[in-house]
């Protein structure tokens, strides 16, 4: 696994910086929403996530939920788009796109969801809590990367580059989960409404225009109708990315030689001309996708995960929540040791029987500590907490698992790739 030139190492470290930095970010929201919810100002948490508000329009839609389902399914949606154009990009131009460079992420993202589950359910067999197997599937991407940027220079780019894949299937993988097992009865008539609106996104795309504003429009239709039908409502933003074009206006090659015949030319009288038309050719250079990718990165990573991080992190430690309770316990080996059995195991079953090959100057032991850091659930094994319980002693149980295995996996991964990772010289 490899980058292939220059300007994606640059495009690629810059993602990471940006993703880092929003690890961190979440880090201090969690804390915060857990100190407040064991504080005196614990009954104001709580009521802040239980105030209603309704939507209304006309006679035509109606939606009564309170402001943690909002986030959680509203906000989340964003979130999820963001996901989904990820995904779609990695799949057509990135690491995903070569069978070979991307079987090795693949693989570690399956033993990392597969081993998590069946540890689990061994855990919780025979309870009804069992239904909260999927909790310890995911791995938080920018909740990883941000403890992995602490050791700097000395991670190789090909280790951030395995982790970033890896999470990337990974939540592929819950988004599957999600919309097969923890979805409500189907209404058939509500889901062709969200197909229909799928159809006319991508004859959109496919036909007539780039305008991003008309994705939006049509996306909070879908989710409508996504939400109305029973599937989870946050599934129409990974479906939704799905019908977004790559096409770019014009090559960059193009866009690099109309700039050159412009100054060549000498068109233009005044500096304000100018730079409106280069802002112009620029824009044409990029896709749709990439577009609504850069617009959503700010305001999901510095906006809706810390919201989504306040509202969901935040719980009373009881004598319910124990970490050795069922839920909490499973969680927690599920995300520990499940998770780095099951990435490192499948790599290694990948590289032996030739599969698959390590990223260019990464042994053996940085990917062990990749897959410790992939015990870090977080966003996505909290979100999947919600949808499992609801509410009550269950969720705080998961809470008080994921959190606890997110800490722990992040401490003892972060010790074992500073030990194991070499040193970088002094300059």
């Amino acid at each position: 696994m490899s980058v292939k030139n220059p300007q994606q190492k640059s495009l690629f470290e810059s993602f990471v910086r940006k993703e880092s930095f929003s690890g961190l970010l979440l880090v201090f929201i969690a804390v915060s929403a857990f100190v407040i919810a064991n504080s005196r100002w614990a009954d104001l948490y709580q009521s802040w996530k239980s105030v209603e508000i309704a939507v209304k329009v006309g006679n035509w839609v109606s939606l009564d939920q309170d402001l943690l389902h909002w986030v959680n399914d509203g906000l989340m949606g964003l979130f999820f788009l963001l996901v989904g154009l990820e995904i779609k990009r990695e799949l057509i131009t990135g690491e995903l796109k070569d069978r070979r460079a991307a079987a090795l992420p693949i693989l570690a993202a399956l033993g990392g969801m597969v081993v998590p589950a069946l540890i689990f359910v061994a855990v919780n067999w025979g309870r009804e809590s069992v239904h909260g197997w999927a909790i310890p599937m995911a791995t938080d991407i920018a909740f990883a990367l941000g403890v992995m940027a602490l050791l700097g220079k000395r991670v190789p780019l090909g280790l951030k580059v395995f982790l970033t894949a890896l999470a990337i299937v990974d939540d592929l993988g819950a988004v599957l989960v999600i919309a097969l097992f923890y979805s409500g009865d189907i209404h058939v008539g509500a889901l062709l409404a969200a197909l229909a609106c799928l159809v006319v996104a991508y004859l959109y795309g496919r036909y007539v225009g780039r305008s991003l504003w008309f994705y939006l429009v049509i996306g909070g239709v879908l989710w409508f109708f996504m939400h109305e039908s029973g599937i989870h409502a946050t599934v129409a933003g990974v479906l939704l990315a799905f019908t977004v074009p790559m096409r770019r206006a014009m090559r960059p090659r193009e866009v690099k030689e109309a700039i050159a015949k412009m100054f060549q030319d000498d068109e233009f009288e005044h500096e304000e001309v100018e730079l409106d038309h280069l802002e112009k050719l620029i824009d044409k250079a990029q896709s749709p996708l990439h577009e609504l990718e850069h617009s959503l990165e700010p305001w999901v990573a510095f906006a809706i995960m810390p919201v989504f991080a306040f509202f969901n992190a935040g719980f009373t430690v009881s004598p319910e929540a124990s970490l050795f309770a069922p839920v909490s316990f499973g969680a927690f080996l599920g995300l520990v040791v499940g998770k780095a059995v099951g990435v490192v195991g499948a790599c290694r079953i990948g590289v032996r029987m030739g599969w698959a090959a390590l990223p260019k100057g990464v042994g053996w032991a940085a990917i062990s500590g990749t897959g410790l850091l992939a015990g870090i659930g977080f966003t996505m094994s909290l979100f999947i907490a919600t949808l499992a319980f609801g509410g009550g002693s269950g969720l705080d149980q998961a809470k008080m698992g994921v959190l606890s295995a997110s800490v722990f996996s992040a401490i003892v991964g972060l010790i074992f790739l500073s030990r194991s990772l070499p040193k970088v010289p002094e300059d």
